[in-house]
């Protein structure tokens, strides 16, 4: 490598000629490729924005103006540029750094982000800490055009004309989100491109916002230009550029939404390199939804901007025609949508990974749940085994679901109970139901499944033993079972019951376990503090009953090992036995 190996931070890259700064491009997307094709990550919004990142950095001095990007999705040629190029050069060093901003890595990061629809409002808030202390610097918000579809991506830029200070917020507008754009606002967008700007309909300007257009959003120069027209402004300024998601990689550029993110692939095929075969959850879920599409004109399938987190590929979106609807990234809006659809008398499901169902937590208590509308909330992919980068954790629906009224709470712990439960929660219209889709590969039933839950809060008595109850919830009655036969094995026979329910407690079964058990154990893959276990707990809380809730500890934890976290919160069998046998001694 050229220049790459000597950029320590921005200070060295603004040494370089413009005329070279194309060769450094070239150094940055092979470095990505290569790295992607080996670690995996985000590979069409980086490839996009190498360009953009090296204008910015050369025209604007960082960290003392500062630079944040929205989902950080589009950040690894900025964390290139600052001093941690190694972790994209040397495989021993990948996993140095973060998928997302992260402060503690550079002084160049200003913020943890990994959710989208963010940055305006948080660079604003910078901004405007900076003014109440009479500083100057300029504070830089980039944005992808699938993130203005955000509720909080269009409120930070309805105030930002009230700054009349600094402010520049970069549009990196490459006409996707994670799949295709959704909602009315793009089509100004595209009249804005198709006219270089000039519209007289723009929806920045509306906003009490300068603006800039430029068309060339991969052109250093041209971006260089533009960057420095508004370096030090006295106002807030959009500069809307037009760029190529997966730009240099010809798989990427074609294919725009499988390559948003990929694991390890073959560069020359662009075939994923550990390629399964076995069914998931997701492509069971989207089959059976199709199915069902087909049978009942009034089911739809609801999506915000992720599609391929429940396997809707292209193919499906098109099967299902009208039955699917993409609101784009706008998770709070697709709650109250259901909600009305399901008023109307339409049977919606909304699919949602359960990091991303924390910010609806409004729209589920006010707009759903208020209102006992009977739509089907689908969580995916709630597991502590899921994704484990801070911004992502998959830890909290439990506690943040189980606890709004009317809401039914649901934890399948087999293919064919999920299923049960996902038919039934259609036709059933006294309450909203929510159900937690198990993570990972199917897993057949190996005991007889119900198929009506109307009986609320009713657990399944699968195993009837005596002294000690594990009561193991979804993903982790597999634990439940293993540590039974563990118990076993040390001349007890535990009761082992799977609660499906999560949002309340079987008051008759928990009874009748005070008349032979002295030990009750819950399992929940998920957060411990405020989820199921401790429901639990409480009931038992003015009786000789001892309760041992296992779950993951409240914290935010990053990018961990998953056999080392599971054991640290003591969630493995041998563990949960060696307990158990210590508080009947």
């Amino acid at each position: 490598m050229k220049y790459i190996d000597k950029i320590k931070s921005p200070a060295d890259l603004k040494k370089l000629p413009v005329a070279e700064l194309d060769e450094l491009a070239a150094e940055i997307r092979t470095l990505l490729i290569t790295k992607l094709s080996e670690h995996g990550g985000h590979c069409g919004p980086n490839l996009g924005m190498v360009e953009a990142t090296i204008a910015m950095h050369y025209v604007f001095n960082s960290p003392e103006d500062k630079i944040v990007f929205d989902v950080s999705h589009q950040s690894y040629p900025h964390k290139m540029l600052t001093g941690r190029a190694e972790a994209f050069m040397s495989p021993e060093h990948y996993d140095d750094v973060s998928g997302y901003t992260e402060p503690s890595e550079s002084e160049h990061d200003h913020f943890i982000i990994g959710h989208t629809s963010t940055s305006v409002s948080l660079a604003g808030g910078l901004a405007k800490g900076r003014d109440l202390k009479g500083e100057k610097n300029n504070v830089i918000a980039v944005i992808g055009d699938g993130s203005l579809s955000g509720g909080e991506a269009l409120e930070g830029l309805d105030w930002a004309s009230e700054l009349r200070s600094n402010f520049i917020i970069v549009v990196n507008d490459n006409q996707m989100s994670i799949a295709e754009n959704h909602g009315g606002l793009y089509r100004n967008l595209k009249e804005l491109r198709d006219t270089d700007g000039k519209c007289q309909n723009n929806l920045f300007r509306s906003m009490g916002l300068d603006y800039m257009y430029v068309g060339k959003g991969n052109d250093i120069p041209t971006l260089i230009e533009a960057f420095r027209k508004v370096k030090n402004t006295d106002h807030p300024v959009v500069v809307h550029i037009n760029t190529v998601k997966g730009k240099g990689y010809a798989p990427a550029e074609t294919d725009k939404e499988r390559w948003h993110w990929s694991a390890p692939f073959d560069i020359a095929t662009g075939e994923l390199k550990n390629a399964g075969s076995a069914e998931t959850y997701d492509e069971l879920t989207a089959n059976h939804i199709l199915q069902l599409m087909k049978e009942d004109k009034d089911v739809c399938a609801i999506t915000a901007g992720t599609p391929g987190v429940w396997a809707w590929t292209p193919e499906r979106r098109k099967a299902a025609g009208k039955q699917f609807i993409d609101v784009g990234i706008a998770e709070e809006h697709a709650v109250a949508l259901a909600s009305g659809i399901a008023k109307a008398g339409g049977k919606p499901i909304f699919g949602v990974c359960s990091s991303f169902i924390q910010r609806t937590y409004d729209q589920l208590s006010q707009d759903l749940c208020i209102n006992n509308s009977p739509a089907t909330i689908l969580v995916l992919w709630g597991s502590l085994s899921s994704m484990n980068d801070v911004t992502h954790l998959c830890h909290f629906d439990i506690p943040l679901l189980s606890n709004i009224p009317n809401l039914v709470y649901l934890a399948p712990t087999n293919k064919e109970e999920y299923l049960a439960m996902l038919d039934w929660s259609l036709e059933y219209k006294e309450h909203p139901v929510a159900i937690r889709e198990p993570f990972g590969i199917t897993t057949p039933a190996k005991r007889p499944v119900f198929s009506d839950y109307s009986e609320l809060n009713r657990y399944e008595l699968v195993k009837k033993g005596r002294d000690v109850a594990i009561i193991a919830a979804g993903n982790f009655f597999a634990l439940g079972e293993a540590t039974c036969d563990m118990l076993k094995a040390k001349n007890m026979e535990a009761t082992l019951i799977n609660p499906r329910f999560i949002s309340g407690i079987d008051t008759e079964l928990m009874e009748k376990l005070k008349a032979d058990h002295r030990i009750v154990v819950t399992l929940e893959d998920g957060a411990l503090s405020g989820g199921f276990g401790e429901k639990i707990a409480r009931y038992f809380g003015n009786s000789e009953m001892k309760v041992l809730c296992y779950g993951a500890r409240k914290e935010f934890v990053d990018r961990y090992n998953l056999a080392d976290f599971l054991a640290s919160n003591r969630l493995r069998e041998d563990l949960i036995t060696e307990d158990i046998l210590s508080l009947c001694k």
